[in-house]
């Protein structure tokens, strides 16, 4: 089984969901002792491995986990919230160090 080898988020400044996104990433980065690559505005990256809407097009932020192998998988595009609809940091931190140690197929 291929372990995780790097987190990358799909980020950009003008962005606002895109603080959290990096903030969770950079926390289960640290946890997974694993890099974390924050990419501005990478596009092309979006397009080659993000989710699309219905008419092809992507949104910011985005997240992925690079694996050993070569694979990269999507995780989310927004951190969840909490039951007070503010982003929930730690339950994103959970979603990533789920992800990471237990990659697809």
């Amino acid at each position: 089984m291929s372990k995780a080898k790097k987190i990358i988020a799909v980020t950009a400044d003008w962005e606002l969901a895109s603080k959290y996104v990096r903030k969770a990433a950079e926390k289960a980065a640290s946890e997974l002792a694993i890099p974390f690559e924050d990419r501005k505005e990478d596009w092309e990256f979006l397009l080659e491995h993000g989710v699309k809407d219905e008419f092809g097009g992507v949104e910011l932020p985005q997240l992925f986990i690079e694996y050993e192998d070569g694979r990269i998988t999507h995780l989310f595009n927004r951190v969840p919230l909490d039951e007070n609809g503010k982003p929930d940091i730690e339950k994103a931190v959970e979603i990533i160090v789920k992800a990471a140690s237990s990659p697809p197929g």
